[in-house]
């Protein structure tokens, strides 16, 4: 394949993560959203204060917009996809505490290894969309 058609497959890569981030990244704010992911977060990274549940969540959907934004924007696409790469390591506790609790979070408990799997491709997408 020549250059130009990577070039253009890697565009074409950035904006799908970059509307999935974005998107992602927007639901943090809603109410109904924020009560879901503040209870997935393990009790163990619990706190009260700045770094509370609810802070955490759009915490999380800051960086979810922010990241999806920066592989838009040439100078600040490789920076970003490490950034979401970290981000989706950083989540993946709460993913898994869900995944424990299936009675409690219902569609949003994915089974642990398919969440495990769908994390580590995505963020073998973000690394192939910036290389």
């Amino acid at each position: 394949m020549s250059s130009d058609v990577i070039d253009g497959l890697q565009l074409v890569l950035r904006v799908i993560l970059a509307l999935i981030f974005i998107g992602a990244g927007i639901t943090h704010f809603f109410p109904s959203v924020q009560r879901t992911m503040a209870a997935m977060i393990p009790p163990r990274l619990r706190t009260r204060g700045l770094a509370s549940p609810v802070n955490l969540v759009v915490f999380t959907g800051l960086c979810e917009v922010a990241g999806g934004l920066g592989l838009l924007y040439p100078p600040t696409m490789v920076v970003a996809a490490g950034a979401l790469v970290l981000f989706l390591a950083a989540v993946f506790p709460a993913n898994a505490y869900a995944a424990r609790h299936p009675k409690r979070f219902g569609r949003v408990a994915i089974p642990l290894v398919p969440r495990l799997i769908a994390q580590l491709a995505l963020m073998v997408l973000i690394v192939l969309a910036v290389l």
